[in-house]
């Protein structure tokens, strides 16, 4: 085989930065004689930028939010300088690849304009044959303000102007003054124009902190003749008993400078160095085949098996043999489906079946990593899906406010066996999908994004929106063809859906039921968001609608009357630990509802969760009870959540968390901080989320029931041991229970009556099995408000630190309630923490991530009411 030299690419490295106005090379010359080029991060964004040249305060530190506003207003210029090895032959060209424009950028080589660019979610990618000098050459990048030129919408300043209406009837009499929370109610609505994360201008888990720059390396590349312009591999058809897999694929070509014949040749290998290979005709730049794959080996979810990734090499060849272009990949096998039919208690099921094997799918909502959005390494996310593994966690939802994430999380969810749901980038407004720029601009980001993600095995689903649908039918009563994005989630989107990637579900928003569209975010049918808890308003779950008072109807106890299918989002707000809010502020500002502290809070209003801990821990006194009140809210309202909707299985088949990360160190509703530490709802929701799980509830009838709840793939046999204890340790219910958790199937298996158990504040019910193969779980017969569990202490003992890591046990005294190991750096992680110990009981705990040289004697333990 002739193989000529391959495709070359080169980083261009080196850029500097500064603030200007001028709107030509020429201007920009003249402007510039007396100003401070700085260097530039690449890449990175503006921001970070000026942090390195210390231009500019943390934007996260203290307000310097407010004090960093300025830069999205400025006009910024990127310059870097490059030689060139030789002019382009005959059959060749030079493409620049700007992976990451943020957002409205005009690029000049050598002072010649090559193109403009006005998304955040594609990249940029321009012919600069004939403008590239052997030498010597200059690259300008320019970053206009992103909504420089650009007016609201009529039709969606019509909807905001009525959704400011509903919120003001909708908030509480007794809040005076109430402002709308941080997002498309107080942004401008210029925004629904420009392809960038609606999240930029404030959120109510976010404040305003628009990314521009260079946030993707920016790449040179020399092609000849044809170059591949994507490959797709994937599973069409499996049988799991038997082994097989029918895999087809597809290539296309770029054949810009070839006119004879080309080929693909394509080899699949799997992880034990089998290979199934194939050779075919590209014509008119396509082709494709089917592979036929013995002894396939099945890609799964970290649950239900393993995550065996074949390696997939591409060569573009011309006739002879001879190799234009190569690519690598590596894929899994697998099958997906959305399962709708009938549910046998009523309406449609919304279920994942994988390989065949219908899926209840356990995780959480993941938001973009950081407000600077060019400087989030690959390790972090990496680290960020690992922990989501970490805590059973089988989905990640790609929040429709965000980003496409970066290709690292891609990778990391298929390695570490966990499901993507992917939004596309739309959220919470109407779009004007009449606006045919902005049509053929959401087209080449459908296009690339659809391209770009095709090939992984985590890919579970393509949604159109978030929340779009929802408040349009809220606001105006329907869902008709209009100019709010209807194209763009019933046309533009499925349709690109259908032609590159159709093995994957396509969903036209969340919450979405098709079935019947005026029950958006009901319990019929679809995904729901279920925000009864927290807002305290009925958004189609059923159930009372009168309550003692208000921290009755925001008390996650609500979530009881939820019959809904799948709930793709659910939550509490809660603190972090106080370690990471000390990080972040400046000292002695921190104190209850200080302004510092209410800055880090972005919902509104500031005080919203007082009326939940009201209800159940009491309002805290201090910041340090805030913390811990605020997290046990959060902790037993998820625990309590997802277990009811895992004894509904098969009826509801998955449960998404609002929201597992954060882009800033703030107060919301993640479970994990900005510093990645895990908060007391993580490792609640870890312990709910178990492959199998066990789980009390009281009954209409005040009857205590035991359920097991199996959502792997084979049965389990469980020794379990059922309790009901006061808190002083006196025994009143002691008894052993064998039973079988059928794969796929939710059950009671144990029950007793008010006058066996007789519940009360001063006892507990307690489960456990023999063999370790459940989690212990518990349930409260009252308010933690009115249980004794700040009066237990707990003793830490530690091992020696290898390599970063050290075991520990926790040692209860007394009842110990969220009994756990404080982080000490951002960074260390705990296998598992924020326990329920009682007196005698030992919990053991790896540490990970220590700094060398870290004593772990050094750590600290606390419980429920520790100062801290």
């Amino acid at each position: 085989m002739h193989t000529a030299p391959p495709v070359t690419v080169r980083r261009l490295d080196g850029f500097s930065l500064v603030a200007s106005d001028a709107a030509t090379p020429e201007d920009l010359a003249r402007d510039t004689a007396d100003r401070t080029w700085i260097p530039a991060r690449v890449p990175g964004g503006v921001h970070e930028s000026l942090i390195d040249a210390d231009v500019i305060g943390h934007p996260y530190f203290g307000d310097n939010e407010r004090a960093v506003r300025w830069v999205e207003d400025a006009t910024w210029w990127y310059r870097a300088e490059f030689d060139a090895d030789a002019e382009t032959a005959p059959g060749e060209r030079l493409r620049l690849f700007c992976h990451g424009l943020d957002t409205v950028a005009s690029i000049w080589l050598n002072g010649d304009p090559v193109g403009t660019h006005e998304s955040q979610f594609r990249p940029g990618v321009f012919d600069v044959t004939g403008l590239v000098r052997p030498g010597g050459n200059v690259l300008l990048v320019r970053f206009a303000p992103p909504l420089a030129g650009l007016s609201a919408p009529p039709s969606v300043s019509d909807t905001v102007t009525r959704m400011r209406e509903l919120f003001a009837m909708a908030m509480p009499q007794e809040v005076p003054d109430a402002e709308p929370p941080p997002g498309v109610l107080s942004a401008d609505l210029a925004f629904t124009l420009r392809r960038k994360a609606t999240f930029s201008w404030g959120w109510d888990f976010a404040p305003r902190l628009p990314s521009v720059g260079l946030t993707g390396p920016v790449e040179l590349r020399r092609e000849r003749g044809a170059v591949l312009a994507g490959h797709h591999v994937r599973a069409v058809s499996v049988d799991a008993p038997k082994r097989t897999a029918q895999v087809a694929i597809d290539v296309e070509a770029d054949a810009f400078a070839h006119d004879g014949e080309l080929s693909a040749a394509v080899t699949l290998t799997a992880p034990d160095g089998r290979v199934h290979a194939a050779l075919f005709p590209l014509d008119a730049g396509t082709g494709g085949t089917v592979l036929t794959v013995d002894d396939a080996r099945l890609w799964w979810t970290h649950d239900l098996g393993d995550q065996p990734l074949y390696q997939v090499d591409v060569e573009l060849t011309a006739a002879g043999g001879t190799v234009l272009d190569r690519a690598e990949d590596a894929v899994g096998l697998r099958t997906i489906a959305l399962d709708r039919t009938p549910d046998d208690e009523g309406g449609r099921l919304f279920r994942f079946v994988l390989n065949g094997v219908p899926v209840f799918a356990r995780g959480a909502n993941w938001v973009p990593a950081d407000m600077m959005t060019g400087s989030v390494p690959a390790s972090a996310v990496r680290a960020l899906v690992e922990t989501a593994r970490r805590g059973n966690m089988t989905m990640l939802r790609v929040w429709g406010g965000g980003l496409y994430e970066q290709d690292a999380f891609y990778r990391a969810c298929d390695e570490l066996g966990v499901l993507v749901w992917q939004d596309f980038m739309f959220a919470c407004i109407d779009y004007p999908s009449e606006d045919a720029a902005l049509r053929a601009e959401v087209a080449r980001e459908a296009e690339y994004q659809v391209g770009r993600l095709r090939n992984r095995a985590c890919l579970a689903l393509w949604a159109g929106n978030n929340e779009v649908h929802a408040i349009h039918g809220l606001v105006h009563g329907n869902f008709e063809p209009g100019d709010w994005g209807w194209a763009f989630f019933h046309d533009v989107l499925p349709a690109t859906v259908a032609r590159l990637s159709p093995e994957v579900p396509y969903w036209p928003g969340s919450p979405w039921a098709d079935s019947d569209p005026r029950g958006t975010n009901g319990v019929a049918d679809g995904d729901r968001h279920a925000w009864e808890v927290w807002h305290g308003v009925d958004v189609g779950a059923g159930g009372p609608t009168e309550f003692p008072g208000r921290g009755d109807a925001v008390h996650f106890s609500r979530y009881q009357h939820d019959r809904g299918k799948f709930i793709s989002e659910f939550g509490i707000h809660a603190a972090p630990e106080l370690g990471t809010l000390r990080r972040w502020t400046p000292p002695g500002s921190l104190a209850l509802h200080s302004a510092e502290f209410d800055h880090r809070n972005k919902d509104v209003p500031k005080n919203k969760g007082d009326d939940l801990m009201f209800a159940e821990t009491g309002l805290p006194a201090d910041l340090a009870q805030y913390v811990d009140f605020s997290m046990a809210c959060q902790a037993e309202g998820l625990k309590f959540g997802i277990e009811h909707y895992r004894r509904r299985q098969p009826h509801c088949s998955g449960t998404l968390l609002w929201q597992y990360n954060d882009p800033w160190p703030g107060l919301s509703w993640s479970v994990v901080d900005h510093d990645l530490v895990p908060k007391a709802g993580f490792y609640f929701a870890q312990r709910a989320y178990g492959r199998v799980l066990a789980s009390f509830v009281r009954a209409g009838d005040g009857r205590l029931e035991l359920w097991v709840t199996n959502s792997g793939r084979t049965d389990t046999s469980l020794d379990l041991r059922v309790e009901v204890s006061t808190f002083t340790g006196k025994s009143v219910v002691d008894e052993r229970v064998t039973a079988v958790a059928r794969a796929g199937e939710s059950r009671p298996v144990w029950s007793a009556g008010p006058d066996v158990y007789q519940p009360g504040p001063d006892r507990y019910a307690w489960v456990s099995e023999a063999h370790s193969l459940i989690e212990p779980n518990r349930l409260f017969f009252a308010p933690l408000k009115d249980l004794p569990v700040a009066e237990g202490t707990v003793e830490l003992t530690t091992g020696p630190n290898t390599g970063g890591t050290a075991e520990l046990t926790l040692t209860g005294r007394g009842y110990c309630y969220l009994a756990r190991v404080l982080t000490p750096v951002p960074g260390v992680t705990f296998s598992r923490n924020y326990l329920d110990l009682r007196d005698g009981d030992e919990a053991r705990i790896t540490a990970e991530g220590l700094p060398d040289g870290f004593d772990p004697a050094t750590l600290r333990a606390a419980v429920y009411g520790s100062r801290s």
